[in-house]
């Protein structure tokens, strides 16, 4: 019998992210109910995607709705057969947060963003849509701030994180870090690690492994310092740092994308430039995608972990629009729980 955990989901913000604003090369946002429309009608053999990951802001969604607004939503979610599964806290400047690594206000609004999160997750799950998954963070901060004190600078994080933490659990929430080469004091697989054992919380706390972002680790982009990869790396040596950087983050992994890299950085939008995300078939992808997620996923059932999500963040959205990247994306996860998945 094949796999049925761990279950299938796609992400709604690769509509949000990078789109909008004044930049030249901007794109218009894709609608919630666009990205549900197309995340419904992908199809492999039977196959379909089980649910969706869920960026909390506009303008897919309003951190201060209404709990009727947040049921409509949920019901128009479930009318598609799609469960919730992780949320993203609207953490960043702009939204509702502000750096994790801020003064006092900012801190504040930080963990604003953390209780929002957490009203909208107990109505979702309330409903009935939601039944696993977790709230994304990060710091919602840049290196170059970060590099000017780094030990202050990861200890007023893991102080951030604590009180969001503390949040989190008061509503029976778990909360996920996203390593990614741009966000402060997360931008190599070593500070990562280390804030984590800073914050000391792992029933509550843990971290967001994402192959496109956690692949640049690697290559020791925006960290220098903690590269595990020298450009024309052989085979070997790629496995061997990749089970170091794993056997270092997967303890803590309770949330996981699949994902491709080219190995190039790329932003759009207002998106700092980090991890470039790649159709799933990209000729130029790095990553054997079956075999990397099996490092992430070994064990993953005592985690906690019963779903895992395609982050597409960043696509053009001629691609988003087109069925055969949804279908191939389907396919390649079902590949992934194939090979690494549980019953």
């Amino acid at each position: 019998m094949p796999h049925t955990l761990p279950k299938l989901h796609n992400a709604m913000w690769p509509g949000l992210v990078g789109k909008g604003g004044d930049e030249p090369d901007a794109e218009p946002p894709i609608s919630l109910d666009r990205m549900l429309e197309l995340t419904a009608a992908a199809e492999v053999d039977g196959q379909k995607f089980e649910g969706i990951d869920y960026f909390l802001f506009h303008p897919h969604t309003d951190p201060d709705a209404s709990d009727d607004e947040l049921k409509a939503i949920a019901d128009k979610i479930a009318g598609h057969n799609l469960t919730v599964g992780s949320l993203v806290a609207p953490i960043w400047p702009g939204t509702v947060g502000d750096s994790a690594m801020g003064d006092d206000e900012q801190q504040q609004k930080f963990l604003t963003a953390i209780e929002k999160a957490c009203r909208i997750a107990k109505v979702f799950n309330e409903h009935g849509v939601r039944k696993y998954g977790v709230i994304r963070i990060d710091s919602a901060g840049g290196p170059d701030e970060w590099y000017k004190d780094p030990e202050a600078n990861t200890k007023r994080i893991a102080d951030t994180f604590q009180k969001a933490a503390k949040i989190a659990a008061d509503h029976g929430e778990r909360l996920a870090a996203e390593g990614e080469i741009c966000w402060a004091g997360m931008h190599s697989w070593k500070n990562m690690v280390d804030l984590l054992e800073a914050v000391d919380m792992p029933e509550t706390l843990g971290f967001q492994a994402d192959l496109a972002h956690t692949y640049l680790y690697l290559l020791g982009v925006n960290a220098p310092e903690h590269k595990l990869l020298s450009e024309g790396y052989s085979e070997e040596e790629f496995w061997a740092a990749y089970k170091q950087m794993t056997d270092a983050l997967r303890p803590w992994t309770i949330d996981f994308h699949v994902a491709q890299n080219d190995g190039s950085v790329h932003g759009t939008g207002s998106h700092d430039k980090t991890g470039r995300h790649c159709p799933a078939d990209d000729p130029n992808g790095k990553l054997d995608i079956v075999k990397c997620s099996g490092y992430w996923l070994e064990d993953a059932q005592s985690r906690g972990i019963e779903h895992i999500c395609w982050d597409g963040c960043m696509f053009p959205n001629a691609m988003l629009e087109k069925p055969e990247t949804w279908n191939t994306i389907l396919k390649t996860m079902m590949e992934v729980r194939d090979a690494h998945g549980w019953s």
